[in-house]
């Protein structure tokens, strides 16, 4: 499982890359393996606000719909809007052409409290059984 060392974690299974005081956001490979094939995905609208632990879109894959959770409080900078025509690129790609979102930080400290890579997967680790 790819687990990039530059990026944060939470653990419903999203990414923040931290550009300035910027946060690009997206879905775990761990995450789009688990989901299967992605055919949707619902995103905000820049400007929306989003808030740490609560949901700001939904995936939907073959298997599943699932809700997409914050990982930062702030603003919606940027969004990738090629993913509505694409969102195979979630799967293909999930750190760099699956990106999702881009939020302005209304308290770059929240970081902080996100996993590294170790802690993510770790935290992998004790999720899979056996």
């Amino acid at each position: 499982m790819n687990v990039p060392e530059d990026l944060k974690y939470t653990k419903e299974h999203e990414w923040c890359r931290l550009k300035g005081n910027r946060a690009v956001i997206g879905i775990t490979d761990h995450a789009q393996d688990q989901l299967g094939d992605i055919v949707y995905v619902e995103l905000p609208e820049v400007g929306d606000p989003v808030k740490k632990g609560e949901s700001f879109g939904v995936v939907e894959s073959t298997k599943a719909v699932s809700e997409l959770f914050a990982p930062v409080t702030g603003k919606v900078v940027e969004v990738n809007d090629p993913l509505s025509d694409a969102p195979e690129s979630i799967n293909e790609d999930p750190y760099e052409e699956g990106w999702m979102i881009q939020v302005e930080l209304s308290d770059p400290k929240e970081v902080e409290s996100l996993l590294d890579a170790a802690g993510y997967q770790k935290f992998l680790a004790e999720e899979e059984p056996g």
